[in-house]
């Protein structure tokens, strides 16, 4: 049996969360299937009843994949609650390059992912320099608060 994973996070802004994370994984936003103009039609033609699609879902893409197949496809499925707690999940995005790399080239590449993620929306959380155990890391937050790594 073939199985494939999908990452479902919930949010209120699947628009604004699509950019962020396309941004922040290397991803892009994935196209309707079959040549629809957009996920709503694709969804209609498929026979959803319009009155299970809230207004405006499937208007603007609301997942993204990975160009090269290989990461799962994550959706960002709205919801009306905001979120009220830490995630008890979290990306960690490893751009240091393990420990075979030096601290300072590590350090180097992680404030760089940082620098990038917060002009594209992120917040920083706190930085872990700890130079005598060879770590550097920075605990950030996506636009709607959910903690996530940059190692």
């Amino acid at each position: 049996m073939e199985m494939t994973v999908q990452l479902t996070i919930d949010c209120s802004d699947p628009q604004r969360m699509v950019a962020f994370w396309a941004e922040a994984l290397g991803y892009v936003a994935e196209p309707p299937p079959g040549g629809h103009a957009t996920w709503r039609a694709y969804w209609a033609a498929a026979g959803v009843p319009g009155e299970e699609l809230p207004t405006g879902a499937g208007d603007v893409p609301e997942s993204i994949i990975d160009p090269s197949g290989q990461g799962p496809r994550v959706w960002f499925q709205q919801v009306p609650e905001p979120k009220a707690a830490k995630n008890r999940w979290h990306f960690d995005l490893k751009v240091g390059g393990g420990r075979d790399v030096p601290l300072d080239v590590r350090t180097r590449r992680v404030r760089t992912t940082v620098d990038r993620l917060v002009k594209a929306g992120a917040t920083v959380l706190r930085i872990r320099e700890e130079p005598d155990m060879g770590f550097y890391a920075a605990a950030l937050q996506d636009p709607e608060g959910n903690e996530f790594d940059v190692v």
